[in-house]
């Protein structure tokens, strides 16, 4: 065990040492903007995009499916048609991606909002009555501490996830007659 320790130390002192591969990467030949370059007949570095190409962070469509929004007012409904793959696909990636801080039921219960001291996650279930283009913002861009998910989940994922959080909200909510749903264990 003690012939491991300074073979362990000369292991991670090693991984500090830069290789040469590395550095010619980061030490590589390119133009920075608006530098001249003698290649192009312009005398440009900078090229001009193709006409009719469109940057990848540029959102195109219908705003009310891509920004849950129109006219600057959030959507009321979901755009998507909801069945049961939509809302299978909803609760997968609800699962993978929400339930660590809004918590499996939506409630804001989780492990991780146990944790947080500057603002704990909202429960899903008090927000019930914003509408669906507020929740799929929030999920775009943000919201408060929460930041985009918008890399981890594509439109059509969003929009799932949306649905599947109304059906976590109508599941959840009291029932007619003052029945309140039975609660479950969310973690």
């Amino acid at each position: 065990m003690r012939r491991l320790i300074p073979l362990a130390g000369l292991a991670l002192a090693a991984c500090n040492v830069p290789s040469e591969f590395l550095q010619r990467m980061e030490a590589q030949a390119k133009y920075e903007y608006y530098e001249t370059n003698e290649f192009w007949a312009d005398g440009k570095a900078m090229r001009t995009p193709p006409e009719g190409t469109i940057p990848r962070e540029r959102l195109v469509g219908d705003p009310g499916l891509t920004t849950g929004r129109v006219n600057g007012e959030f959507v009321s409904a979901n755009p998507l048609k909801l069945d049961r793959a939509v809302l299978e696909e909803g609760h997968k990636k609800y699962n993978i991606v929400c339930a660590q801080c809004h918590g499996r039921l939506g409630d804001g219960n989780s492990v991780v909002a146990e944790n947080m001291a500057l603002r704990l996650p909202p429960s899903l279930q008090e927000i019930a009555n914003k509408p669906d283009g507020h929740f799929y913002a929030a999920i775009t861009e943000g919201y408060g501490v929460m930041p985009s998910f918008s890399g981890e989940l594509n439109i059509q994922e969003r929009w799932a996830v949306v649905a599947y959080v109304r059906a976590l909200q109508t599941a959840r909510a009291p029932k007619a007659g003052g029945q309140q749903p039975l609660p479950q264990e969310n973690r």
